[in-house]
């Protein structure tokens, strides 16, 4: 019984590594939903819970290989394993639509990426990193996709956002 006590609690972390890694997963939540919620604004498939679920995933796995103590090869294992995850949920967004000539959903792909990428710098401690990579993202999806919207003449010259009228397909 002592055996299976120690094992059962083996794992529980003291109240710093507690915190740190509450932080971590906090740091890519607030990832998550920043880009989530971009999209969700924007009427695009994968909204606020799917970019918070994949942002919680990634820091999660990489903290729990850092916690496990594995090394620097290892961590890029795990690294190499969420990218080809994260690789085939972005390759599920994107749509070509035949009859339209057209590609949908690459906008949405690649902000999933961000949101795995800067998630992953979250769970290897690197916020600074991780907050610089989600300001210079969401920079890209809301200025230069208002920028885009300009030149292409989809947006008034107020800049207000698009409607979903604007994105349905007639």
């Amino acid at each position: 019984m002592d055996k299976v006590l120690a094992e059962l609690t083996r794992s529980i972390p003291d109240l710093t590594d507690l915190v740190r890694i509450l932080g971590r997963l906090s740091v890519a939540l607030i990832i998550g939903a920043a880009v989530g919620l971009q999209r969700e604004v924007s009427h695009k498939s994968a909204g606020l819970r799917t970019h918070m679920l994949v942002a919680l995933g990634t820091a999660l796995l990489l903290v729990t290989a850092s916690n496990a103590g594995l090394d620097s090869s290892d961590l890029a294992r795990v690294l190499q394993g969420i990218i080809t995850g994260v690789g085939f949920l972005g390759g599920g967004a994107i749509l070509k639509l035949t009859q339209e000539r057209e590609i949908r959903g690459l906008t949405t792909a690649a902000g999933i990426w961000l949101t795995a990428s800067a998630s992953a710098a979250a769970g290897l401690g690197q916020l600074a990193a991780a907050l610089i990579g989600l300001v210079l993202g969401l920079v890209v999806l809301v200025g230069i996709g208002r920028l885009e919207g300009k030149l292409d003449g989809r947006l008034p010259a107020s800049g207000a956002a698009p409607t979903r009228e604007d994105h349905e397909i007639k």
